[in-house]
């Protein structure tokens, strides 16, 4: 399966619009193929205001987010590969999501794939404990 990200992106993009916030993104500028202005990149990250009043031709696709923008007067295309996007927020409130990183998961075609290789190393239970407990569920209030 591909990455759930870009229709993330995609879905809290249009619900922060929807709600008349100010969408921004968190771009980890040092992964490649980042495309952005890297006289505002502090700290290998930049944030980006990608509203419909701030950029021009937003499209953001299953592989990247790309839009052009000025920056400074300048008009500059962006390219963002999207599992450089690591959070979309609203200005105003701060309410989105921030991303992790994403394992390296084995393609399910490949002969050597197999339900025990995945987080092969991890912390993992022996099979008669992992048997006997079970799932708990939990109010919070």
């Amino acid at each position: 399966m591909s990455t759930s990200r870009p229709y993330l992106v995609r879905g809290l993009y249009e619900w922060l619009v929807d709600h008349s916030m100010t969408p921004y993104i968190a771009v980890d500028a040092t992964l490649q193929d980042v495309m952005v202005p890297s006289q505002h990149v502090h700290d290998g990250q930049i944030v980006l205001n990608i509203s419909m009043s701030a950029v021009h031709d937003l499209l953001i696709s299953n592989d990247a987010v790309s839009f052009s923008a000025r920056f400074g007067g300048v008009p500059q295309q962006v390219y963002i590969p999207i599992l450089a996007v690591m959070a979309i927020y609203a200005k105003e409130n701060g309410q989105g999501m921030v991303f992790g990183q994403e394992p390296d998961l084995p393609d399910p075609e490949d002969d050597d794939f197999s339900a025990d290789s995945i987080g092969e190393g991890a912390n993992k239970a022996p099979a008669k404990e992992s048997a006997s407990k079970r799932p708990a569920l939990r109010v919070v209030k």
